[in-house]
């Protein structure tokens, strides 16, 4: 079984109003929220592949997405033009399929 890389980390200090407190969330619920935040965040403006968001929060790749999923984060992101070139091409393939 292979072991899980350690992972390089650095502190930081965040300030939170002390009013987000009352929602139940202690240090440890905050810092992974933070983390999870930044790497969504990342991954959402481009800057990383879904695989190393999963490989950042130490899930995998399925359960990357199911997390965007559950945050009503789109994992594909079409233009028109691009999900109108997605429809015809599965519009062809239901074509094919049916002669």
């Amino acid at each position: 079984m292979a072991q899980a890389k350690a992972v390089s980390e650095k502190t930081f200090e965040v300030r939170i109003p002390s009013s987000l407190l009352k929602f139940g969330f202690d240090k440890h619920d905050i810092q992974q929220r933070m983390t999870e935040w930044l790497i969504v965040s990342l991954f959402t403006e481009g800057h990383i592949s879904s695989g190393k968001a999963a490989r950042l929060l130490n899930i995998t790749r399925v359960e990357f997405l199911d997390l965007l999923n559950s945050r009503g984060i789109a994992y594909f992101n079409f233009n028109s033009e691009e999900l109108a070139e997605e429809f015809s091409a599965v519009d062809s393939l239901a074509i094919k399929k049916n002669k």
